[in-house]
């Protein structure tokens, strides 16, 4: 059971110098061995090129030492920064990650992508929900698979995480108006999405808890492009001072679109965006921006399934919530000044 290929157990023990014993608790992570010892089996491991038979460490300890991750947009920002959380997380930790995404499923439920990651070797699955799935309220998850939510909602039925999507908004408004700014703009994201629809709540709850106007919403899809052709349109708002965008790609793009427009960011009009997402990729950026730390999402999550998968309790019914920073850089003017 323990033979890969051509290479045996008795084979690396061996090249190593060491007992079959002493290969078998390196290939199982036993902590019962020495440092030293442990190079010496992987590097015996390495150069005779054998791999732990994984289906029999889980018939022998009844675990995979695998967890699933289900995604949607494998390439967009936040998805990419939680799954690299995850992987990173997972790969310290002696598991692998397998991974499924939602656009394959025609008509994607919780049950329904479940039931396929069931039929692979996982331990546990952590779901990415971007959008609400039909049977959130009434799934009812196996005792025997540990399932984490990266949700806007907290499920009663299994633990949740996420960013503080609404507080993103409250925290930008108060920022925004300390300023001496009289209103904020905002440039949604698509409303399928839990995460704009919370962002676009906590803006609105915001200025209406404190008696203001709400202008009109603008809508985008999340893309500089959209960003940019409300930027145009924002130009002529005549009490446009101050611009929230759910996003930091439309940010971005509304910053360009107000300034082929006529007017001047921040001298004219303050942006805010969300996520800190394009210091990699536009230099000398001066947007002011709620930076969510994604990483740190993916990573909790893994450490919530793997809590699970060592009989321990995670609670559900609530969700746990990584808090958002507010970083300033030069998109937003104090009025007051």
């Amino acid at each position: 059971m323990e033979r890969t290929g051509s290479v045996s157990m008795q084979d690396v023990a061996k090249e190593a110098g060491v007992s079959p014993q002493t290969v078998s608790r390196v290939a199982n992570g036993s902590d019962a061995v020495r440092p030293q010892t442990r190079r010496k089996v992987q590097e015996a491991m390495e150069r005779l090129g054998y791999r732990p038979n994984y289906a029999a460490r889980a018939l022998k300890h009844g675990r995979f030492n695998n967890v699933g991750v289900v995604l949607s947009h494998m390439t967009a920002y936040g998805n990419s920064r939680i799954l690299a959380g995850i992987v990173d997380a997972a790969a310290e930790n002696g598991y692998a990650t397998t991974i499924h995404t939602l656009d394959t499923v025609s008509e994607p439920t919780l049950a329904s992508v479940v039931d396929r990651m069931k039929q692979l070797p996982v331990d546990g699955i952590i779901i990415v929900m971007e959008s609400p799935l039909p049977d959130f309220d009434t799934f009812v998850p196996p005792q025997d698979l540990p399932i984490v939510l990266i949700s806007e909602d907290p499920a009663n039925h299994c633990p949740t995480i996420d960013s503080d999507q609404y507080g993103c908004s409250t925290t930008v408004v108060d920022y925004l108006l300390s300023k001496g700014h009289r209103t904020v703009f905002h440039i949604a994201g698509p409303s399928s999405t839990r995460a704009a629809q919370s962002r676009m709540q906590g803006w609105r709850d915001s200025l209406e808890q404190l008696g203001l106007k709400v202008p009109p919403t603008y809508f985008g899809d999340w893309t500089a492009d959209s960003g940019y052709q409300a930027g145009l349109a924002l130009a002529h708002e005549p009490d446009c001072t101050a611009v929230y965008a759910a996003n930091d790609q439309m940010a971005y793009g509304a910053m360009l679109g107000l300034r082929v427009a006529g007017k001047r960011v921040p001298e004219d009009v303050s942006v805010v965006g969300v996520d800190d997402s394009l210091g990699d990729t536009v230099p000398r950026l001066n947007l002011t921006t709620m930076r969510i730390d994604f990483s740190k999402i993916g990573r909790t999550a893994f450490s919530m399934i793997a809590r699970q998968c060592s009989g321990k309790q995670v609670p559900v019914g609530v969700k746990h919530v990584i808090p958002a920073e507010l970083i300033e850089r030069d998109s937003v003017r104090d009025l007051d000044a």
